[in-house]
């Protein structure tokens, strides 16, 4: 007997979406506090933030079926706060908002008052996390039912968001690409913390007393998701990004660094940690396996 997979790509886009989203929006705030004057860029990040996490939600809602037909049925989601989804739906809205009334703000320039962005960083992260949530309160799946996958959620949205603005900015705001090489070196290391997140999820999930556990790793790495795994997520979602970011922060000449074609070498690294992130949540949706339950036949 098969097993299908209860949620598909759509799910893993809307996953992929929701953490982009509240990872842009965080950068926005980073490069407030760190690189002020840096205000294109900045607005970058405010335009991404509400856009991604509203096509996401849209996503959401057609996979739902009777999403569009009856949107009304997800007001019903707020009567059960014991719930992870009631919270994700408290947490978007939130976000939501914040991140559209910042935006406007941000378009009639006028001021955004600190509060605000704070408050819409916070609501960021809080979705990022509740993404890795989602699935891991499913105890029935070892591949998700474990503290890590949240945490990594969280690290590779932020580093998800902080390359989509990057990646924007080369060609809307190359002056001020040049300028965060402080937003730079810190998205430079969340690969690497990514790596060892996913290398410690593995080792966890493959040592589940469950068999299910060994199969939805064994699927990953030597699998029907070994080449997905390998290649786009590891070498070019991880690897990649970070030998080139290595070479172009620490190693080429400032010269190289600022002009045209370092410009284009730091995008196909921002590109490559978009591809990895889409494909993490593609995979993790696709791969879990469930843990066989076997019931004795009733005499």
């Amino acid at each position: 007997m098969t097993y299908e997979p209860i949620w598909g790509a759509i799910i893993a886009w809307y996953l992929f979406l929701a953490g982009l989203g509240g990872g842009a929006f965080v950068t926005a705030v980073f490069i407030r506090f760190r690189h002020p004057d840096c205000t294109r860029l900045m607005r970058i990040g405010r335009i991404i933030a509400p856009a991604v996490v509203i096509v996401g939600l849209c996503l959401l809602m057609f996979d739902a079926a009777a999403g569009f037909a009856h949107p009304l049925r997800f007001a019903l989601l707020l009567t059960n706060f014991g719930s992870v989804m009631t919270w994700g739906v408290v947490f978007l809205a939130v976000f939501v908002v914040v991140a559209l009334v910042v935006l406007v703000l941000d378009l009639l320039k006028k001021a955004v008052p600190e509060w605000l962005d704070i408050l819409g960083m916070v609501m960021g992260l809080a979705v990022a996390v509740y993404t890795g949530c989602l699935l891991g309160v499913c105890q029935g799946f070892p591949l998700w039912n474990t503290a890590l996958l949240p945490i990594l959620f969280l690290v590779s949205a932020v580093s998800t968001g902080m390359a989509a603005v990057l990646l924007v900015g080369v060609f809307a705001a190359p002056m001020e690409f040049n300028e965060v090489v402080v937003l730079k070196k810190f998205h430079f290391w969340l690969p690497v913390v990514e790596l060892v997140l996913v290398a410690a999820l593995l080792f966890v999930t493959s040592a589940n007393p469950s068999p299910a556990g060994w199969e939805s790793v064994a699927a990953l790495v030597m699998g029907n998701w070994a080449a997905c795994f390998w290649l786009l997520f590891v070498v070019m979602g991880l690897v990649l990004p970070t030998v080139l970011e290595c070479w172009m922060l620490w190693i080429a000449s400032h010269e190289l660094e600022t002009s045209r074609t370092g410009q284009m070498v730091s995008a196909l690294s921002d590109a490559g940690v978009l591809i990895g992130g889409f494909v993490l949540r593609l995979m993790i949706v696709s791969a879990a396996l469930p843990v066989t339950i076997v019931q004795p036949w009733m005499l």
